[in-house]
């Protein structure tokens, strides 16, 4: 076993990485970037060398700087976490070159499964079910439009060298498959380096079902399937293992293919063979073919761990220091059910943009188990991928296991950023996802009602109100006064509300012209005669109600001064980005829809579009421009009366 290892990430993995090192006895380097400076990964390991400025490409992607640092303090190994440098085929040749240890598969693998196309051919010839498409090199438009005629519609370009949903358009109609294209082009290139895409025939009720594999160079095992059918635009939402009906013939035959699949290329470490499989009729072991394989350990890996007891980074670290394969297949098995909730500070309402924000307060409930790189007071940084955490649940059964999931998201608690915790909650209760119906189109179908943004009730803002008084204890400081009830306003970012002290443990709160009783007794708080499960939490932000779901108030600053008043004409940049792409100049008429710009953000593109009809009146960026949220991009001249 090693003595101590580099791990080249950041964030979240990079404290699950440390958390099995520190109980192996293997001592931890951490490497961080300007913004990450104080983060909880920094603080975790032994050691922490800084390598670069807070834009990846200036320090968690600089291989260069991650092996000097490897080298100056003595490690044998790095681990890559995911992302980043986890699939550089030319970042492990540089660390062998080094004398250093990747800790993970070789170049050579690596290379072989990087490249989408290239890697179907490799599967077809092992003997894996692909999809059917169009493979191959030439990437000029008219060859890729006439490809997808021949495949027939819907089709769906991906990039090659891609993953995460990046570079991936679906196209229904022909006509709009070269707008598709070079959208699809542009976003490769710049999230890979690498603008060339395959074109694949669309499945129409499509699951993504994928196997966790582990292999010693010489031979492999699979550690049973995940689910990760719960997408919205190509993006994991909720995963869950093992897959809702699966067969033991379907299970057999897909994790031998995957097994396969990973002899095929000598594979050595943690990695995953992502199949996309047909669930209009069931699970049927010829309805399932090959998309990818991810060369790395994934984000979901914790649902695995979960149902098979395996630790897989503490297997990585085995057998990337000599030790062959700690299990044979005959002595892995399933135990339960478990569920993966990934929590993003996004706006939901706003088309899940990602944010910003400090953490004002953080707290996970004791009875998940709790992924995350933050902790209270953190900030979301705009240069990163914005996960708060991951909320994972394990059961008995399926059913327990998401019951369990529901009580875990509704006892978290986050407060000085937008999340979409409401939103994943939604999920969780969703009907169809309950009797295991799903498909990578059920959010799509049913995204209204998922998002649907449900007014908190008065009673949940009457006990704001106490908070932002100060009066969250719940004995309600105070008291009486001159044998008279405390009376006082209480103002808000949004409202006010009269608040009557009229003694321990009781309080009158008019809200609306409705007036409301609070008081705390046997433990828990009661409005207008009525017990309630909530939690009163005033911090920097404001002060906050948790209890199913959650609202925060924000005071009132006196000294603050509204803003300029902009109007339908004025477009703003939702948040820091790259403007990467502008599309109209001074002058030209636009309808409402039309594309204004493209922003570049936290790894992924977003369009703006215009809010209504009209002319350009000024284009006050321009392409490769950074620019902070709220930044006016585009301003439309004044409609007329």
């Amino acid at each position: 076993m090693f003595q101590k290892i580099l791990i080249a990430n950041r964030g979240e993995i990079a404290c699950r990485v440390i958390d099995t090192a520190r109980r192996l006895g293997v001592r931890t380097v951490a490497v961080y970037s300007d913004a990450d400076r104080g983060s909880r990964h920094v603080a975790l390991a032994d050691e922490a060398v800084h390598i670069g400025g807070p834009a990846p490409r200036d320090s968690y992607l600089r291989g260069d700087a991650i092996i000097r640092a490897a080298l100056d303090t003595g490690v044998q190994a790095i681990h890559p976490g995911y992302g980043f440098l986890s699939e550089n085929p030319d970042f492990v040749d540089a660390v062998t070159a080094a004398g250093l240890i990747f800790i993970g598969p070789s170049a050579q693998a690596i290379r072989q499964m990087g490249l989408k196309d290239a890697a179907k051919v490799l599967m077809q010839q092992a003997g894996v079910p692909v999809v059917p498409g169009c493979h191959g090199a030439n990437q000029d438009p008219d060859h890729l439009a006439y490809q997808a005629d021949q495949i027939g519609y819907p089709v769906l370009i991906k990039a090659v060298a891609g993953g995460g949903g990046k570079g991936m358009r679906l196209v229904e109609d022909p006509a709009d498959f070269a707008t598709a294209l070079q959208s699809a082009q542009g976003e490769a290139a710049t999230a890979f380096g690498n603008p060339s895409v395959l074109i694949e025939k669309y499945i129409q009720q499509p699951r993504h079902i994928e196997v966790q594999v582990f292999g010693d160079g010489r031979r492999a095992v699979h550690l049973f399937e995940r689910d990760c059918s719960l997408q919205r635009r190509h993006q994991k939402v909720i995963e869950e293992a093992p897959a809702p009906g699966m067969t033991d013939d379907m299970r057999a035959t897909m994790g031998a293919a995957a097994v396969r699949a990973a002899e095929a290329i000598n594979y050595a470490g943690a990695g995953t063979i992502e199949f996309i499989v047909d669930g209009r009729d069931g699970l049927r072991p010829d309805g399932f073919w090959f998309m990818e394989m991810n060369t790395r350990l994934q984000v979901e890996h914790p649902v695995t761990e979960l149902i098979t007891g395996v630790d897989l980074v503490e297997w990585q670290l085995r057998v990337a220091s000599g030790e062959p394969l700690p299990a044979s297949q005959a002595q892995l098995s399933i135990k339960g059910h478990a569920f993966e909730a990934r929590l993003y500070a996004e706006d939901v309402p706003a088309g899940f943009l990602p944010a910003t924000g400090t953490l004002a307060h953080l707290h996970f409930p004791a009875q998940a188990r709790i992924e995350s790189g933050v902790r209270p007071g953190d900030q979301i940084s705009p240069w990163y991928d914005p996960m708060i955490a991951k909320v994972v649940t394990h059961g008995a059964t399926r059913a327990i296991a998401l019951r369990a999931l529901e009580a875990a998201l509704c006892d978290t608690e986050v407060a000085g950023s937008v999340t979409n915790l409401d939103f994943l909650i939604a999920l969780t209760r969703h009907e169809g996802f309950g009797k295991g119906e799903v498909d990578t189109g059920l959010i799509a179908r049913d995204l209204t009602a998922l998002v649907k943004a449900a007014e908190p009730d008065p009673g949940t803002r009457a006990l704001a109100v106490l908070g932002l008084a100060g009066l969250d204890d719940p004995m309600i400081r105070g008291g009486i006064t001159l044998w008279q009830p405390l009376r006082r306003t209480i103002a808000w970012d949004g409202g006010e509300a009269v608040l009557e002290v009229l003694g321990p443990g009781a309080a009158r709160v008019t809200l609306d012209g409705t007036t409301h009783e609070i008081g705390y007794e046997g433990g828990r708080w009661w409005v207008d005669g009525r017990p309630r499960r909530a939690r009163i939490v005033s911090h920097a932000a404001g002060t906050s109600v948790f209890g199913g779901r959650s609202l925060t108030l924000t005071p009132l600053d006196p000294l603050a001064r509204g803003g300029a008043e902009t109007g339908g004409g004025l477009t703003l940049s939702p948040m820091p980005g790259l403007v990467k792409a502008v599309f109209v100049t001074a002058g030209q008429q636009v309808a409402a829809g039309d594309r204004l710009a493209i922003l570049e953000a936290m790894k992924m593109e977003h369009s703006l579009t215009a809010g209504r009809d009209g002319h350009v009146a000024e284009v006050l960026v321009q392409a490769g421009d950074q620019v902070e949220a709220g930044a006016p991009l585009v301003r439309l001249e004044e409609e007329s009366d």
